[in-house]
């Protein structure tokens, strides 16, 4: 018997307890559920600002969602679009922050929050850049965010972070082009290779692999002539010639002088040959 009751006082007190935490978990959620389900606007924009300041960036969104529709054309709205805005950033949301920092920067062009609405607008855009490898849009965006937001604010303090992500994102663009020309190379598209070569030069005219890229293209056209039929054989070995002569001329003590010379010597017994 006295085991019994010793084991039903156990039972008690573990639901006793079980029930106090469900309790004390209802109560933590309660206020943000009282306030989500009370229809009551200045109550929504009330607790949406003071979870703001709390960093509760979810609450803060779901309040001022519910509380937009009562506010809209209304002095508080102003502020109010731009937190918004901002709780998606700092959710890492950032397809949704852009979208709604573009939305309030047009909206309200001159807002006290326009500058760091146009910033966080650019940086939005920046934290969706993907690696060099996949497709470059974003990349691409952001840039002109940046750039116009130099020009639109030249006093900012932000002006130099701006030209430094500017440079990365370019820097990024760059390799792609430049891996891109080295994947038709590899897989011996040297046409292909050649042309991929030469966008880069053009869209990157003072490229860091630039000597790199300029005997790869002279490389490539002794390869395309090596793989010809015999018809423009004569041609492409001119091309290659010449290339590689241009190469030594701008870099004679290059890493990769020695490989040029070769593709003359053998350029030249290729020509005498045919």
């Amino acid at each position: 018997m006295s085991y019994l009751c010793t084991l039903m006082k156990s039972r008690l007190l573990r639901i006793s307890f079980l029930a106090f935490i469900i309790a004390s978990l209802l109560a933590c959620r309660s206020e943000f559920e009282t306030v989500r389900l009370s229809n009551d606007p200045e109550l929504f924009l009330k607790k949406a600002l003071q979870y703001y300041d709390e960093e509760e960036w979810f609450k803060s969104q779901t309040l001022i969602e519910q509380a937009i529709p009562f506010y809209r054309g209304r002095p508080e709205s102003e502020e109010m679009f731009f937190k918004y805005a901002k709780t998606f950033y700092n959710l890492n949301q950032f397809i949704l922050s852009s979208h709604w920092f573009n939305n309030f920067s047009n909206t309200y062009p001159n807002s006290q929050f326009r500058e760091e609405s146009d910033w966080l607008l650019a940086y939005s855009n920046y934290q969706q850049s993907p690696n060099y490898r996949l497709d470059q849009t974003e990349s691409d965006q952001a840039v002109e965010l940046f750039q116009t937001f130099v020009n639109t604010y030249p006093n900012s303090t932000r002006v130099k972070e701006c030209n430094e992500i500017i440079d990365e994102l370019r820097e990024k663009r760059e390799i792609k082009s430049f891996e891109e020309g080295k994947l038709y190379y590899n897989l011996g598209q040297y046409q292909a290779a050649v042309a991929s070569f030469n966008n880069t030069l053009k869209d990157f005219p003072e490229s860091r692999d630039k000597e790199e890229i300029l005997f790869l293209i002279a490389d490539a056209n002794f390869l395309l002539a090596e793989n010809s039929i015999y018809g423009k054989k004569s041609d492409r070995y001119e091309d290659a010639l010449e290339l590689a002569r241009e190469f030594l001329r701008k870099y004679p003590d290059g890493q990769r002088a020695s490989d040029a010379r070769n593709i003359i010597d053998t350029s030249t017994k290729r020509l005498k040959s045919l």
